[in-house]
């Protein structure tokens, strides 16, 4: 069973952004933060808890992974666990690399529901 976590957090590279294309179509960020220091830090409450999650989840998926294949580590159910534990670390990866580009996966959502929980802002 794989996991479809892109779809809450899809990612657009704009051209110039300081990013390049790698094997596999994986995405490197080579830019600098800036003068600003708040590049990479989630504006909103619900990316941060989004953020916090993704980590807890990479976290049971690596243990059940390393449950799984134990006993196994060339049978199916491994490489599928492992393939989870994949595509949650690509889905945290994505999300630092909108937050390192300035860009909230929350901005659009929040600028029309400024009032909800999720929309809370943090400001150092």
């Amino acid at each position: 069973m794989a996991l479809n976590l892109m779809a809450s957090f899809p990612i657009h590279v704009p051209s110039g952004s300081g990013l390049r294309s790698t094997r596999k179509g994986v995405q490197k960020v080579m830019m600098s933060t800036g003068g600003s220091g708040s590049a990479g830090v989630p504006k909103y409450k619900g990316t941060q808890m989004r953020e916090k999650q993704l980590t807890e989840m990479i976290e049971k998926k690596v243990k059940e992974a390393k449950e799984v294949c134990g006993e196994d580590a060339r049978s199916a159910e491994c490489k599928v666990a492992w393939d989870e534990v994949e595509e949650v670390s690509q889905a945290k990866a994505h999300l630092r690399i909108k937050l390192q580009l300035n860009e909230d996966p929350l901005e659009p959502y929040c600028q029309d529901n400024p009032e909800t929980d999720e929309c809370r802002t943090y400001e150092d």
